[in-house]
């Protein structure tokens, strides 16, 4: 069995609002996975399953296998660069905060559920 990757690097989002999702999808059918991103009312459900989609594409065009055998193996997300800005603050200050990012990765493998 081969499996087979996708990812998404610089996705404009914090890891820590992403991550919730990984757990929800592991095990799962691909399609069953795209089914279930598509009701999440969330930034990170949009990112994950336009990933998930290059993935299946990946499986259907470059190894020629069916979307519907194939089955979610891993879902990652790592810290990406973050982008340091400052806010303005009382008495001429600034403070600093930063605006992450996220690494997605999406792992398929084949087999039947």
């Amino acid at each position: 069995m081969k499996d087979i990757t996708a990812k998404m690097k610089y996705a404009r989002m914090s890891p820590k609002k992403v991550r919730p999702l990984t757990r929800e999808l592991k095990g799962r059918s691909a399609s069953e996975a795209l089914e279930l991103l598509r009701f999440i009312p969330k930034k990170s459900a949009r990112l994950f399953a336009k990933t998930l989609q290059s993935a299946i594409a990946n499986a259907e065009n470059n190894h020629n296998l069916s979307s519907d055998s194939l089955l979610v193996k891993q879902a990652i997300v790592e810290e990406g660069p973050s982008m340091r800005r400052y806010r303005p603050v009382a008495r001429g200050q600034a403070h600093p905060f930063h605006k992450r990012s996220s690494h997605i990765k999406i792992v398929l493998t084949e087999g039947s559920k």
